[in-house]
């Protein structure tokens, strides 16, 4: 008896040493892991890891970041996932799958795939050569999947993944990066815009597919933004001193039918696991009215040079402003830190016109008492 019983409290032991050694697993495996897909609106610094001219590890890039120093986001400061990390309680941002602190504790917090330059399609963004596309980010996600079961079982790491919440923002690309790079490109010759349009939407359904029948059941999917008014396409393309006409037509095509598309979705489904933000509407509220949101222009990038600050990159050699605070736009393509922040708050508060079914405080209210 005496025997059994030392084996007992010896097995007990190196179970309660195993919990230790993760520290707490059981409020980690509680608190809601957070998972990232798409392009370099919410890349956290994947591209860092890779020969890509798409990267954003070097000044001025996070000189408004906590640590004052470049990370890969492509912001003055923080990017969207962080500031959502933030909202649902997370202590830390998730890190990108490739950086190589990526392990342990790390895995249950959640994991960035996205990689700027990506697109819904794989020949979007091919100047940039060597990026994690779309089915990359899938694969990695998959090979995650396959650590954190290695590392707390697979129950709990299905459980993990069912629980979490999942952001994906890509599409802008197939656009900027891809339709409208060149002159009669090769998209441009093969279809018409609205067939282009209907192509890429059912790309994107079978991404989103995809992701359900690996685990994912609380999605937020973003639309593109005013893709037309951003300054490098007001340096590039604008129409008459304003927003670029045909991206802007682009954008109005491309929303409706992606907010169509998951609708059906859900209702395949039998329930709301995927949640459209209209980030168009969003953005359109501080681009049309900039002063009103604390911002002196919603034209003139923070960080470039040319017309609007929209040409070439953002580097140690551009104009730089003193104050991003009053940008809505931080380098030619992407916003500023409290541009973000304004996203955020009507991606977590948002009414119907923003956020369908239901904004991400109704979400996590809702989900809390499952």
């Amino acid at each position: 008896m005496l025997m059994a019983s030392s084996s007992t409290f010896t097995h007990f032991l190196m179970v309660l040493l195993f919990l230790l050694a993760f520290g707490s697993i059981a409020p980690l495996a509680d608190a809601r892991a957070f998972f990232i897909f798409g392009d370099s609106l919410v890349d956290s610094g994947n591209n860092n890891y890779l020969t890509t001219t798409a990267r954003a590890d070097a000044p001025p890039y996070g000189i408004d970041y906590p640590t004052r120093r470049p990370t890969g986001r492509f912001s003055n400061g923080l990017n969207i996932p962080d500031l959502i990390g933030q909202k649902i309680g997370l202590s830390e941002s998730p890190l990108p799958c490739l950086s190589p602190e990526f392990n342990g504790k790390k895995l249950l917090i959640g994991a960035n795939f996205a990689s700027a330059g990506v697109g819904i399609l794989n020949d979007t963004g091919v100047q940039f050569v060597n990026i994690l596309r779309m089915y990359r980010q899938l694969e990695l996600f998959q090979e995650y999947k396959r650590r954190l079961s290695a590392q707390v079982g697979s129950r709990q790491a299905h459980k993990l993944v069912n629980q979490a919440l999942i952001l994906i923002t890509v599409g802008g690309n197939d656009f900027v990066n891809n339709y409208y790079l060149v002159p009669y490109s090769a998209r441009s010759r093969q279809y018409k815009l609205p067939d282009y349009v209907k192509f890429l939407i059912s790309e994107y359904r079978r991404l989103l597919m995809r992701l359900y029948k690996l685990g994912a059941r609380r999605v937020l999917v973003t639309g593109t933004g005013p893709m037309g008014c951003v300054p490098a396409e007001l340096a590039m393309r604008g129409t008459n001193g304003g927003c670029s006409e045909e991206l802007q037509r682009a954008a109005s095509l491309y929303n409706p039918q992606l907010v169509e598309m998951l609708n059906g979705l859900n209702k395949k489904i039998g329930k709301d696991v995927f949640i459209s933000a209209n980030t168009q509407r969003m953005h359109n509220d501080f681009v049309s009215d900039p002063r009103a949101f604390g911002f002196v222009t919603s034209q003139i990038a923070c960080c470039g040079q040319g017309p609007y600050n929209g040409l070439g990159l953002c580097t140690q050699l551009s104009n730089l402003c003193p104050n991003r605070a009053l940008y809505a736009f931080w380098d030619p393509f992407h916003p500023s830190e409290k541009a973000n922040r304004l996203i955020v708050e009507q991606i977590m508060t948002g009414s119907n016109e923003y956020m369908h079914p239901m904004n991400l405080s109704t979400i996590m209210a809702m989900d809390s008492r499952i």
